[in-house]
């Protein structure tokens, strides 16, 4: 009986995301806006991805929903023109860890609900412009275990 419900633990592990357990489907993120004469603070802005909608008065933090889709973010404030801003998604590292040790069906979890991306943490949308921001790819953690090191445990 032990063995069995090892093996039922081990399958359900294999049908859920690594990306997905570790960071799952949301991600919080501060957006601020700023013009030639600095800091604009009072801003209202519109976040939105194929995931949903979120409203914010920057500087001010929300919790977006993850998505390959890009972020589109508009913010406005009386005397300031309106500043737009599209943000690129980037695939976060796990998620090709993931291919190769959760198995398709794990990867295509974490891509389908977006747990498999990333926006960067902070972002600043400049009053006035109308801008693109490519998310860096994140760098190797070196202070993680890699997976091989860690016997392929996510």
């Amino acid at each position: 009986m032990k063995l069995s419900t090892s093996l039922f633990a081990l399958a359900l592990l294999q049908l859920t995301g690594c990306a997905s357990i570790v960071s799952g489907t949301n991600q919080p993120l501060t957006v601020e806006t700023r013009a030639d004469t600095g800091v604009v603070s009072g801003a209202n802005c519109k976040l939105s991805n194929d995931k949903g909608s979120w409203y914010l008065t920057s500087p001010g933090s929300t919790t977006v929903n993850r998505s390959f889709q890009d972020l589109s973010i508009t913010c406005e404030k009386p005397d300031y023109k309106t500043g737009l801003l599209t943000v690129k998604s980037s695939t976060k590292g796990m998620a090709f860890g993931n291919i190769l040790l959760g198995g398709v069906i794990g990867a295509g979890v974490d891509v389908a609900t977006g747990a498999a991306y990333d926006y960067p943490a902070v972002i600043t949308v400049v009053m006035g412009t109308n801008g693109v921001l490519v998310a860096p790819t994140p760098a190797p953690d070196p202070a993680a275990p890699s997976a091989a090191a860690s016997g392929a445990a996510k």
